[in-house]
């Protein structure tokens, strides 16, 4: 399992970005998801706060879909 995070600031295409601890592109305004057997889970938990969150290019590529 892995602690995974949402950027509270969205892209400028309007996504709130998922990320896995430990990711480069960890933001500093994020909020807490909670440990995830993978990025989908955490997706999903994501999107009861921002409708628009997907998972980061480089650290949850799996659930990156824009």
């Amino acid at each position: 399992m892995a602690h995974y995070y949402v950027n509270d600031v969205a892209q400028p295409n309007g996504d709130h970005e998922v990320h896995k601890e430990g990711c480069q592109f960890m933001p500093s305004r994020k909020t807490y998801l909670g440990d995830h057997n993978n990025c989908d889970a955490a997706v999903t938990v994501a999107k009861r706060k921002y409708r628009t969150a997907n998972g980061c290019y480089t650290c949850a590529r799996a659930c990156h879909t824009s």
